[in-house]
Parts: C-alpha cells; sequence; structure tokens
C-alpha cells in the first residue's frame, strides 16, 4: 500500500526550468503501448545490425559462401577489427565489395573526455549528423559500457539533459551496439564485462532496437556479454516490461522512479501523468515471476525535493510490494536546471531509513562529474559551443 505525504513534505508544486513548459511532449496518448509512431532509425546499415543469418544472406546475393559470415563476424567482434583490409582470411575482390557497400564503424567520435576517476565520456557522431553519447567506466577490474538508445529523449524528466531538446530520432540496433564496441575500444587491456542502457533515451521507447541490441552484446558471436552483466533502465512503461518479460532474456531490468508517489512523481516525470506506479510495480512483479531476475529501483536524490526522510519511508513501502533492491544517486547538477545536489550526510540519512525498513539498498558512487558526466551534458555543451557540424548524409 502507498503512503501518502505527510503535510509537511509535501511541496509546491515544481518550478520547471525557463523555456521548459509543461506541455506534453509528442508520443501516443497511451504510453503504455510498445510500438509507438516516433522518429524512424536512420537510412542505412553496417555490421553491427546484422545478426550471421542476416550477413549470409547479404553474402548469398554476391554469390559468396555462408562460411565467409562467420569469418568477418569473428574479424569483428573478436579481433577488434575496423578495417576489412585487416581480414587477411578475404580475398582482396571481397573485402573491397564490402568496404564499399556495408562498413563496419559508421560513427566518428566527435569528442572525448576523460575524468580525474578515469570515468570516459565519448560524444559519437553519426552520418546523418545525429550526436550521442556512451561512456566508459571503471571499477577495479570491471569496465562497464553505459550507452544510449535515442537521439535526445521524449520523456522530459525536468531535471535530466537528455530530454531538454526532445526526441531527435531513434538509434538503430547496431547505432546501439557500435556504441559498446566504442566503448570497448578506450578499455585498453581490461575486458568489457558489463553494459547497461542508461545513456540517452528511453530503451522501451526503441523496444525493437534495444532487444535486438541485447541480443547481440550476449551472443557468442557478437560481443560476448553475459545476460546477467546487462542491464536495461527504463522510466517505466508497464506494458513493455511485460513484453521484455516474455523475451527469454536474463538481463537485469532497472526502473527509474525517482519519487515515492504519484503526486511528487508527476511533477517531476511528465510520463507519469499516464503511468502510476502502482501498475510499474504490477508489471514489475511479472518481470521478476518469468525471469526470477530481481528488480532495481533507481532513485535520483534531489536536494530539497524527493530526499526527506517520509520520501525514504514512502519509498520503503513501494519497493516491499516487489522483489527489488534500491539504488540511490545524488543528483549531478545540469547547468541551467534549478536542482541540488544533496549532501553525503542527507543521502546517507536516506540510505539508512531504507535498510532499517529491511530494503535492500545501495548509493551509487557519483563518476566522472568533471567530464559533463551527467545524460545529455555533453551532447548539449558541444552543440552550444559550435563543436558539433551537422553534416548533410549521402
Amino acid at each position: 500500500m502507498l503512503i501518502k505525504a505527510a503535510p509537511h513534505c509535501r511541496r509546491p508544486a515544481v518550478r520547471r526550468p525557463e523555456g521548459q513548459s509543461r506541455r506534453r511532449r509528442r508520443y501516443n496518448r497511451d504510453v503504455n503501448d510498445v510500438a509507438l509512431p516516433v522518429g524512424a532509425a536512420p537510412v542505412g546499415v553496417g555490421v553491427f545490425d546484422l545478426t550471421p543469418d542476416a550477413l549470409k544472406e547479404v553474402l548469398s546475393g554476391w554469390n559468396e559462401p555462408a562460411y565467409r559470415a562467420d569469418q568477418i563476424l569473428a574479424w569483428v567482434y573478436r579481433r577488434d577489427a575496423d578495417d576489412y583490409d585487416a581480414m587477411s582470411n578475404l580475398p582482396g575482390p571481397l573485402r573491397a565489395k564490402l568496404g564499399a557497400s556495408l562498413p563496419i564503424y559508421r560513427s566518428q567520435v566527435l569528442a572525448r573526455r576523460v575524468a580525474a576517476d578515469g570515468t570516459t565520456k565519448l560524444l559519437l557522431g553519426w552520418p546523418d549528423g545525429a550526436t550521442s553519447e556512451c561512456v566508459c567506466i571503471p571499477d577495479s577490474d570491471r569496465r562497464t559500457a553505459c550507452v544510449s538508445t535515442q537521439v535526445g529523449c521524449p520523456v522530459g524528466c525536468l531535471f535530466c539533459a537528455s530530454g531538454l531538446d526532445g526526441l531527435q530520432r531513434q538509434l538503430s540496433c547496431g547505432e546501439i551496439v557500435e556504441q559498446a564496441m566504442r566503448v570497448r575500444q578506450v578499455c585498453g587491456d581490461a575486458r568489457l564485462s558489463n553494459v547497461v542502457f542508461m545513456g540517452l533515451g528511453e530503451p522501451l521507447h526503441n523496444y525493437h532496437a534495444t532487444v535486438a541490441a541485447v541480443r547481440t552484446l550476449n551472443a557468442a558471436w557478437g560481443v560476448g556479454i553475459g545476460a546477467r552483466k546487462i542491464t536495461v533502465s527504463t522510466v517505466g512503461l508497464p506494458k513493455a516490461i511485460r513484453q521484455l518479460a516474455e523475451e527469454g532474456l536474463q538481463i537485469k531490468l532497472a526502473v527509474s522512479l525517482h519519487a515515492p508517489n504519484d503526486e511528487l512523481r508527476r511533477q517531476i516525470i511528465p510520463w507519469a501523468e499516464a503511468i502510476d506506479i502502482a501498475s510499474l510495480v504490477e508489471a514489475a512483479r511479472v518481470y521478476f515471476e518469468k525471469t526470477t531476475r530481481e528488480v532495481t529501483l533507481e532513485y535520483v536524490l534531489l536536494g530539497g525535493l524527493n530526499d526527506a526522510p517520509q520520501h525514504a519511508r514512502e519509498l520503503a513501502q513501494v519497493a516491499k510490494g516487489m522483489r527489488s533492491n534500491v539504488n540511490l544517486i545524488r543528483y549531478n547538477p545540469v547547468e541551467s536546471l534549478p536542482f541540488q545536489r544533496p549532501d553525503a550526510a542527507a543521502a546517507e540519512r536516506f540510505m539508512a531509513i531504507l535498510r532499517a525498513e529491511g530494503v535492500n539498498t545501495h548509493l551509487r558512487r557519483s563518476r566522472g562529474i568533471d567530464v559533463d558526466a551527467a545524460c545529455g551534458q555533453l551532447r548539449r555543451r558541444s552543440a552550444t559551443m559550435g563543436a558539433v557540424v551537422s553534416r548533410r548524409s549521402g
């Protein structure tokens, strides 16, 4: 049962940043739908878009034997080849044809920022001039790739830089996979061990490309990341969560909750106007029943807004309504947005209340604050400074 906020914890309606009105973003009114008709992926296919069967079909059209597909994919995924000329066991004419017709990497690295803690953020530019971000997060011997699924974001969470300019377009399966491969290039001698879909965009709003990318990342012929080391984070689309539960994947699911009650959540997440917390809890229960994977509740602590003791007690009741754990994140400030980062003591108190209620809770260490770490910041800063030059496709 959800607890209503105590009167002393209720706050006036959140003031939106200047220029960010309370308009509804352009999306199908039923945001629980999986197939939402927005921003198609770009024209153009690269190797990372193709399964072995799809690549064999392309090669068959060129009268090439099917085994060439296995050779090409081994070069790309096992040997990190970024040029067909390196593929010495392919005939020269085929290498030339592949190079002209089926690029390996379609992106350019427009910017690279390395933080004091080793976090590396990349800004990628695509042939149509769109840009996206991906991040390499080091932690002991683990290397995690944080990838984006959309150019921009349609959700428009008020505290997030990702959605300030809305949704430009979807990323294709290959563009999502390519981000992980770009991150692998900066891992050095360390192996890329984890992938999290926590960059720009709402992964389940680009459902089919997200699932296809997960399969390539997980596949033995692909990137080879264990399913349990792949996490998809969503603001919470109940119908899509239920569909994901039926995919036969053992990946982790994270739900970006950010508020413990519907009243506050609607103020900071526009899509919460059509999706209540009770429906998310029920969808999360289904996900656990189908996959046996405990759901993570992501909760960004916004100083003075959602970090009071009563909010912690409410959040505990939500968490205990399903098999879940809570991941707390202190807000990474975004220039031009009014939200504050709570101090460490306030975050520790919030976590202590949850743990006292029996909720498995972790306080995630902030990474890369000195390199525009929050989603969308590097992309927006580069665009503002004119560092990104749009190129005409074709």
